[in-house]
């Protein structure tokens, strides 16, 4: 059995990912560090950053480290009848969040690639609540529709650049960029109003439905929204739903999500259908997932641990060696991180500060 107790964050996430996705007929996808730079080449716009680690191989043929799994994951799917579910849990190498530099990072995630129907929709969409509240109960998973977004790009003619500009608007629910945008362009206004609704648009699902009905009328996309995000509400999951959550509708269509958890400030989980990507790699199928962060998990332990170890235990060189070692042993037994030092640092933060003398263990300082 496990003792969860001495794995970081990021490494219990792994261990419970696994076990959750397995229990839902996902088989383990695993692939090399490696990958023909050509792929992320021609994909530059899908990754996270376009910075990617290169070398040429042996053979003179141009090799990335893998900044991303789930272009690797597509190229290797075969077209057919059926559903294809796989997971993964490796290491990308891209610029990290925050830090401007490229580390390894622990990637844990799930496609569901093939004949996606409804009710894979929305497995993975409970999945995804289901992977946050593994990592915390306080969390949220915040849902848009690309498709009612773009029905509403379709309403008027506008060029390429500017539907750029106006999606980056959304995704920063900057309304006065829409507006100027807009107005650049020619626009009509009653474009841009309903679309500042739908971005002002947040929060509790059955009251956010029947506004997004009295902007954009009954739609397609609209009652698949409302029947998905339904279901995951009655099941208990916590859901908003939020249209700035966007993505590049050349590469993805249908749902976009983001998943949030308390003491992170940005979100660490995200996911959404990416049909257009399957074109675009003239694959004959429709695909839906995501992706968990965890290198974000280290804000996360950085925020959540007040104390390096539960106990310091002091001791000298009179002390004997069998005496040192029952004292340890006797908190570890109960659970506690122990540390046994001859001097402490004062770097070291500790609940208990103890020390081991003739007449046994005493306290000298309680911080708890």
């Amino acid at each position: 059995m496990i003792d969860f107790s001495v794995l970081n964050n990021d490494e219990i996430a792994i261990f419970k990912m696994r076990s959750l996705y397995k229990k839902f007929g996902y088989s383990q996808f695993k692939m090399s560090k490696f990958e023909e730079y050509d792929l992320y080449v021609r994909n530059k716009n899908y990754l996270v950053s376009e910075n990617v680690i290169t070398f040429t191989d042996t053979d003179g043929k141009l090799l990335a480290l893998k900044p991303d799994v789930t272009l690797s994951i597509i190229k290797n799917c075969e077209d057919g009848a059926g559903v294809n579910k796989v997971f993964y849990d490796e290491n990308v190498y891209r610029v990290s969040k925050g830090t401007n530099s490229f580390k390894e990072l622990m990637q844990v995630g799930l496609e569901c690639i093939g004949d996606v129907d409804s009710y894979c929709i929305y497995e993975v969409m409970m999945l995804a609540c289901e992977s946050l509240k593994g990592i915390s109960a306080d969390y949220v998973l915040d849902i848009s529709h690309m498709d009612i977004i773009s029905d509403l790009f379709d309403s008027v003619e506008i060029e390429s650049k500017a539907r750029k500009g106006i999606i980056k608007c959304i995704s920063e629910k900057n309304t006065h960029g829409i507006d100027l945008i807009c107005e650049e362009n020619n626009i009509d206004s009653s474009f841009s109003d309903k679309l500042k609704k739908l971005v002002s648009l947040y929060g509790d699902v059955n009251t956010v439905i029947a506004e997004i009905k009295s902007i954009v009328g009954e739609t397609n996309a609209i009652s698949e929204l409302e029947e998905i995000v339904s279901m995951l509400t009655e099941n208990g999951y916590k859901i908003r739903i939020d249209f700035s959550v966007v993505s590049d509708a050349h590469y993805y269509n249908g749902f976009a999500f983001k998943g949030f958890i308390k003491g992170i400030s940005t979100w660490i989980l995200s996911g959404g259908q990416y049909d257009n990507l399957m074109k675009k790699m003239r694959k004959d199928a429709k695909a839906i997932g995501f992706a968990l962060y965890l290198d974000l998990l280290e804000r996360l332990e950085e925020t959540a641990e007040e104390f390096d170890f539960d106990a310091v235990i002091l001791y000298d060189e009179s002390c004997a060696l069998s005496d040192v070692n029952s004292a340890v042993a006797e908190l570890t037994e109960q659970g506690k991180t122990v540390i046994a030092l001859k001097e402490v640092s004062s770097k070291i933060k500790y609940r208990q500060l103890l020390r081991l003398t003739e007449r046994g263990v005493e306290v000298l300082e309680n911080n708890a």
